[in-house]
């Protein structure tokens, strides 16, 4: 039995369960609308497995997650007001169990796991929806796009988004050589080609800005954690002056102009204007997590058939903060918003100031991937959402310690390990973790 637990939850030895587990939850993520309820069962099975196995060292201490928690307890109890109670429950659970399972791989699984497992599952994913896609007409901008096997162009533009990622870190921030590097380049290939058949604006531009953010900071690796925080700095306030003086000077509208778009948004400024008229009919708490795209809803049939949604489904007001602000108020906004703002600067703070750690780079990158998009997007706001499971993952990773360990060529390098479930947080050989920050 002991061989079996720890092929199932060390992080040093369960990487075949892992990167099989993590390609899994990303088909079902793609693609649990086509496969049903079977396909979410098999996601719960994958990562609820290792808890009948050892559930102490597999959950580890929850009231270290409790802050991760927030805005999901939130969402479950706002269905007590919500004018669709049944809806709203239901889904607040899935939201809760969807982050539990977010959490136990995050405990489980090494980064360098996650990595492999998002590479053959987004080429899983991509790989399908190539082979039975579709084009359908964009109900924003009334234009004919490749959607793969998803309901939304952005959608499939987000898995290649992540292809494309992934792909960049496997190669240059893991050093992935053999198979896996040829794999890497195969991603990027197939990632590219959905990106520019989707012609998704939000997916290309985000993408690319993730890309360059992340050389950028791969650059910074060649100084000292003292010399990189400085160099940000400067950095970052160079940076601001000049994307405040590109969107004085049109940028915004060349590039949207570059993608057919003009300064609506193809329409989101319109939808905006009818969700923060909506959130303002329940500031404080909202109207119900998933209360208000509901079929017999005036409002939500109303802009269904305004954007000729037929099927009254997958429809949101393409941004996180309205969409949040609607069903959550101010109260679930702001607990959302605290986590994400915590993922992003508790990475780019290891990062500033460890000396070497490719992970918190990865994190970083894909943090800011969430924030772009949570401008045009809701890719943290639902259960069973590859969005979401890498948001409550990465958050999850701030909980447990950094440990330094040695490279084949004697170099320090950095990882995670989960807490000891019955003492202080350990390294891979029983030495004291290094708490981060």
């Amino acid at each position: 039995m002991k061989i079996v637990k720890s092929s199932l939850i060390d992080p040093e030895k369960n990487e075949i369960y892992g990167i099989a587990a993590v390609a899994l939850s990303f088909f079902v993520f793609a693609y649990s609308s086509r496969f049903g309820q079977i396909s979410i069962l098999a996601y719960y099975g994958v990562w609820f497995l290792p808890v009948v196995t050892d559930y102490r060292r597999v959950l580890g201490r929850y009231s270290r997650f409790l802050w991760i928690f927030s805005f999901g307890i939130f969402c479950f109890i706002s269905a007590f007001w919500s004018p669709a109670f049944g809806v709203s429950l239901r889904t607040a659970i899935q939201y809760l169990t969807h982050i539990v399972c977010a959490l136990i791989a995050m405990r489980m699984l090494s980064t360098k796991t996650l990595l492999r497992g998002g590479l053959i599952g987004t080429g899983i994913v991509l790989v399908y929806s190539i082979l039975f896609g579709t084009y359908l007409m964009d109900a924003m901008d009334n234009t004919f796009s490749f959607v793969g096997a998803f309901s939304s162009k952005n959608q499939l533009g987000f898995f290649a988004s992540l292809g494309v990622i992934f792909s960049y870190a496997a190669v240059m921030l893991f050093r992935m050589r053999g198979i896996w590097m040829i794999g890497a380049g195969g991603s990027a290939l197939l990632s590219a080609y959905c990106l520019l058949a989707s012609q998704s604006a939000t997916s290309v531009i985000t993408t690319a800005g993730v890309v360059a953010l992340c050389i950028g900071l791969q650059g910074f690796m060649f100084f000292s954690p003292k010399h990189r925080r400085g160099f940000f700095a400067i950095a970052l306030v160079f940076g601001l002056a000049g994307i405040v003086g590109a969107l004085q000077f049109g940028a915004m509208d060349a590039i949207l102009g570059v993608f057919g778009k003009d300064s609506t948004l193809t329409g989101r400024t319109y939808l905006w204007q009818q969700g923060i008229a909506a959130a303002a009919q329940s500031p404080i708490i909202g109207m119900g997590y998933q209360g208000y795209w509901v079929p017999g809803a005036s409002e939500a049939e109303r802009l269904w058939q305004e954007f000729f949604i037929t099927g009254r489904s997958g429809f949101h007001f393409h941004n996180t903060y309205i969409e949040s602000m609607v069903e959550t108020g101010i109260i679930g906004t702001g607990l959302l918003v605290f986590i994400l703002i915590a993922c992003l600067t508790g990475h780019l703070k290891r990062l500033l100031t460890i000396s070497r750690t490719p992970e918190s780079l990865l994190f970083v990158g894909l943090s800011t991937l969430l924030v772009i998009r949570s401008f045009v997007e809701i890719d943290i706001l639902n259960p069973y959402q590859v969005g979401s499971f890498l948001f409550y993952f990465m958050a999850g990773r701030l909980t447990l310690a950094v440990r330094p360990v040695k490279a084949k060529a004697d170099r320090p390098q950095y990882g995670f390990m989960p807490n000891s479930p019955t003492g202080p947080e350990r390294g891979q050989n029983g030495e004291p973790g290094i708490p981060a920050g």
